[in-house]
């Protein structure tokens, strides 16, 4: 059973830095795509972005290009999402996700809410002004 545990939200003045992590278990970590979701209230699931864990090849959402970049740890069963120069516009909650078969260029073609079967908790990011 794939299982996922995010970690590392909280509390941040906006220009500040987050990082969250993703535990994964449950499923060959070595070749998967593992994206980052985040809802803000009021507001629709978005995709923050996604990294292929064969090779760290990752994408990043127009809305966080130049402040977040993921990252996976292979021999941890981790990936990472580090968020700097937070904006207040940022307070969401943020999750991982898995899709639902292995193959890590799934989001080269897939990149919505809907396309991921197997979801973190979640972890809340709130950033002030």
């Amino acid at each position: 059973e794939v299982q996922l545990v995010e970690s590392g939200g909280g509390l941040v003045q906006a220009g500040g830095s987050l990082r969250l992590s993703c535990a994964a278990s449950g499923f060959t970590f070595d070749d998967y795509a593992i994206a980052w979701f985040r809802q803000a209230p009021g507001r629709e699931r978005e995709g923050v972005g996604c990294i292929s864990t064969r090779d760290g090849s990752a994408f990043i959402a127009d809305s966080a290009k130049g402040r977040f970049t993921i990252s996976s740890d292979k021999s941890a069963r981790m990936v990472y999402l580090q968020m700097n120069g937070l904006k207040p516009e940022d307070t969401a909650v943020y999750w991982c996700a898995a899709p639902p078969r292995r193959g890590g260029d799934y989001c080269r073609r897939y990149r919505r809410p809907g396309d991921f079967a197997s979801w973190g908790q979640g972890t809340q990011v709130t950033v002030s002004s």
